[in-house]
């Protein structure tokens, strides 16, 4: 009798166990196919695409993308709180000023205007062309709306209120700099994407037309209507899920034309690839700088607004404007020292820095009114 019931307890835990199994085997599974089925998560290259990569790209081998010199993503942080200068939290408490943008409606080749939008969304206008950089105009930085870094600002436009859109530029793949919902609800105004070497398939994976997209290299350039594009380096990592590390490329990027020339950072730590950029380009108008999100547990990643000014010296930019700041707290420096710091060190340097408050159209040839250190007065 004894072994009756002993056998009829095993066979219940054995059944327990079976159970047991085939439940964590669903949700496994359920797990991969989210990971590889759920839109914002975007699509992978096919080994065609990737055998390109590795022709375009000395920087592509072993199937990813690879820094140039020593990188490291994270480190062990000396001191987690180093990065606070000042007393102000994450996130402010008050309300960050924002105006409503006045791009020019008709703008002439010779014209040139900015407006930064909030982190490092910014609508640049030149040759005669609305240029839009890494538009993400989501109230959260997330792959889902539930969950994630939010916003903190108010929005200075939304993205349906856009108008026609000559040329969206993508610095990379991560999610405050290619945001699914944005692309969209944007697409339909947008004449061509410019984007580094894999983007190109999340992009169509959301029903962007591959006709509209151009795919460059470091140091590939493309023009556009007089307007030369040149994809240039930077420092940092992709991915948007955790099976596709470095799959796509990170960029910074150059625009010039007959009157300007604009640099646009993109995300990126400090390193030599600033010389190379100023070697082959010269000197520019306009630098817009990644100063923000920054850690001593990431140094190769994000640059110190110390060493964006340093950045923005080596390519003697007359103008320089901190951006990646002012809308999404991924890090755990208070939300004003990106600005406050790279102000003071640019001030130092003797660098223009022009600080325009969200939303805020400035105009080539009209600074003054966007020097304001406005973050000063909110709490």
């Amino acid at each position: 009798m004894g072994y009756l019931k002993t056998h009829r307890w095993a066979r219940i835990l054995l059944w327990v166990l079976l159970g047991l199994l085939i439940f964590l085997i669903v949700l496994f599974s359920a797990a991969l196919l989210f990971v590889f089925l759920y839109p914002p998560f975007g699509a992978g290259a096919s080994s065609e695409a990737k055998a390109e990569y590795a022709r375009r790209a000395s920087n592509y081998y072993d199937g990813e993308f690879h820094n140039i010199g020593d990188f490291t993503l994270m480190t062990e942080a000396d001191d987690p709180y180093k990065d606070r200068a000042s007393g102000k939290g994450e996130i402010p408490s008050g309300k960050l000023p924002v105006e409503a943008p006045s791009f020019l409606e008709q703008p002439s080749k010779d014209q040139l205007t900015f407006t930064w939008l909030g982190h490092s969304t910014t609508l640049l206008q030149m040759q005669g062309m609305n240029i839009l950089f890494d538009p993400v105009l989501s109230e959260i930085s997330s792959p889902v709306s539930f969950a994630g870094p939010e916003r903190f600002s108010d929005l200075p436009i939304q993205a349906e209120e856009l108008g026609e859109i000559d040329l969206v530029i993508i610095s990379h793949d991560h999610y405050d700099h290619l945001d699914t919902p944005t692309i969209q609800k944007i697409d339909g105004k947008v004449k061509k994407y410019i984007v580094p070497l894999g983007v190109e398939n999340h992009l169509i994976s959301w029903g962007v037309s591959a006709e509209k997209i151009v795919t460059l290299a470091w140091w590939e350039e493309v023009e556009v209507e007089g307007l030369t594009v040149a994809c240039t380096p930077s420092r940092h990592y992709s991915g948007r899920k955790i099976v596709d590390a470095n799959a796509t490329l990170w960029a910074s990027w150059v625009l010039k034309n007959e009157s300007y020339k604009v640099f646009e950072s993109g995300d990126t730590g400090y390193g030599d690839h600033f010389a190379e950029i100023f070697e082959k380009y010269g000197g520019f108008d306009l630098a817009l700088m990644d100063c923000a999100q920054y850690s001593t547990a990431w140094h190769d990643v994000h640059m110190f607004p110390e060493e964006a000014v340093s950045a923005a010296k080596i390519l003697q930019a007359k103008v320089s404007v901190p951006i990646h700041w002012g809308a999404f707290s991924l890090s755990d420096h208070a939300w004003d020292d990106p600005a406050e710091r790279f102000t003071l060190r640019g001030e130092e340097e003797g660098l223009t820095v022009v600080t325009p408050r969200l939303g805020a159209t400035v105009v080539w040839g009209d600074l003054e009114p966007h020097m304001e250190r406005w973050w000063r007065e909110i709490s």
